[in-house]
């Protein structure tokens, strides 16, 4: 008897580079040397003072439930580190601890948007943004962005896109693909736009800290009522420990602390005690030097591809991706992603993952290897498009 599975079950796509993974994994068992450009994920460990902290969690058995807002004094560290990075001045109150982004985009997605109802989102953009919306039987609408935008939403594009069944809008800063941060004054338009409509700006500040040359604003610094979405993941290289915060306006905390309580009951109780280390200075030094190895990787690989004939209309001021155009090489993106794994053992993905506009002539490269993986890679593609083309 055939099952049957929910509308909204059906409707959130699976990741394409997922069936590249599997197979890159595949090459890799069979003895091939595979150069992993696909994940979004730092290639450093945890930094050793947290590992310690998370260790010493559990010597002293802090193994139970925490609230479901998280620890006071994680919270609180939160808030010093926006004193002390942005100068902001920010309640511990309004900060609730999350299982991973994912985890604060669930209480985000749930508090703000009924059934039918939608927000705008860059596209290209993260794809589980859209999917989230679809789970609490929202939408999300897709807006077309291009380098003339620096591929991010803007006060004009909300103005043109905003309708009756529009409640907000959500932005990335740095960007997921594409690297690209919103300005102060951008932030502010915004914010302005969504406020004309009566509706809710959220800010995805998940890469906050992996910023080259520059240091991203956070929209708090212009929207005291945004909701922001962060991560212990990307900066502080806590992809496993599952961890992440929302910072809310404080008339909403107390519904958000009681989806929480429902949704998850609280983050991992390890990982918020072994992320009271982040703060400390010598991590902090430890996750800038990192920070500059990631510049210094981005400065390669951006000419390195460039020269090779991918177009990168936008230098990406952050987080670890280049997305690049093929469209000088002819073909489809999976294809071409398909040709680079099983001829040169490179993987990277393909832009369908990142929505619709243009999707089918863009790859995205994470630059989360070594510099001299990534010089390796360089070679190895370079081989690829003679046997593309030829």
């Amino acid at each position: 008897m055939a099952q049957s599975y929910s509308a909204r079950s059906r409707a959130i796509e699976p990741f394409h580079v997922m069936a590249l993974l599997a197979r890159a994994n595949e090459l890799q068992a069979s003895g091939r040397d595979v150069i992993h450009l696909e994940i979004g994920e730092p290639d450093f460990t945890t930094a050793a003072p947290i590992v310690e902290a998370g260790q010493a969690a559990l010597a002293a058995g802090h193994t139970r439930y925490t609230a479901a807002r998280g620890l006071p004094a994680l919270r609180e560290a939160i808030a010093g580190f926006y004193q002390q990075r942005y100068g902001l001045s920010i309640d511990p109150e309004r900060i609730l601890i999350t299982p991973g982004g994912s985890g604060a985009l669930l209480l985000a997605s749930s508090l703000l948007v009924d059934p039918g109802k939608h927000w705008l989102l860059a596209d290209p953009g993260y794809p589980c943004n859209r999917h989230f919306l679809r789970l609490v039987e929202g939408g999300a609408q897709l807006v077309p962005v291009g380098p003339e935008v620096n591929y991010q939403l803007t006060a004009d594009l909300v103005e043109r896109y905003w309708d009756q069944d529009t409640v907000g809008a959500l932005v990335a800063s740095p960007a997921n693909p594409t690297g690209t941060v919103l300005e102060r004054s951008e932030l502010a338009s915004l914010s302005a736009a969504t406020r004309a409509h009566n509706g809710h700006l959220v800010v995805d500040e998940i890469y906050h800290g992996l910023t080259y040359g520059m240091d991203a604003a956070s929209v708090l610094e212009v929207d005291d009522q945004a909701f922001v979405l962060n991560s212990f993941s990307k900066y502080f290289g806590m992809t496993g420990w599952r961890l992440g915060w929302l910072v809310a306006p404080p008339a909403a905390v107390s519904d958000l602390e009681k989806l929480a309580q429902n949704l998850y009951i609280s983050a991992p109780s390890m990982a918020q005690h072994a992320a009271l280390a982040c703060f400390q200075p010598q991590t902090l030094a430890i996750l800038e030097e990192r920070r500059a190895e990631f510049g210094r990787r981005r400065d390669f690989l951006l000419p390195a591809l460039r020269e090779l004939g991918f177009k990168i209309a936008v230098e990406p001021q952050g987080a670890f991706y280049l997305y690049a155009d093929i469209s000088a090489f002819g073909g489809d993106a999976y294809a071409f992603c398909q040709h680079f794994l099983e001829t040169e053992h490179v993987a990277f993905t393909p832009g369908l993952d990142f929505g619709r506009y243009q999707a089918g002539h863009h790859v995205r490269f994470a630059y989360t290897q070594s510099l001299s993986r990534l010089q390796e890679a360089v070679e190895r593609i370079a081989r690829g498009l003679r046997s593309w083309q030829g």
